[in-house]
């Protein structure tokens, strides 16, 4: 988890394993495991695959900083998916959330 954590950095932005202990203002972003993907083998784990939620948080829609993610991603080689946009009114900032999944070596 810290290589992506570092690897998220890289957008020089406040980054945190699944939340922030005080309010912190956009853009930030947020990561956590989901769930695993395993591949088995014999009865055995084979390649640990884990699957993660990144979410981006900005004031308003922000397709640069959404591409340099991706090319964060694209370069790793991990794979990624848009899970979700949306605008949270309450919160007043613009919300996407990636599902990503890392095969551990």
């Amino acid at each position: 988890m810290q290589d992506l954590k570092n690897m998220l950095e890289q957008l020089n932005i406040p980054v945190v394993y699944d939340h922030f202990n005080t309010s912190t203002n956009p853009p930030f972003a947020v990561y956590r495991r989901d769930s695993t993907s395993n591949f088995g083998a014999d009865n055995k784990v084979y390649k640990k695959i884990n699957n993660y939620y990144v979410e981006l948080y900005t004031e308003f829609k922000n397709p640069a900083l959404e591409e340099q993610l991706e090319s964060i991603f694209n370069a790793s080689e991990i794979f990624y998916e848009i899970e979700s946009e949306t605008y949270i009114d309450t919160e007043q900032m613009y919300e996407v959330i990636y599902l990503i999944s890392i095969v551990e070596e």
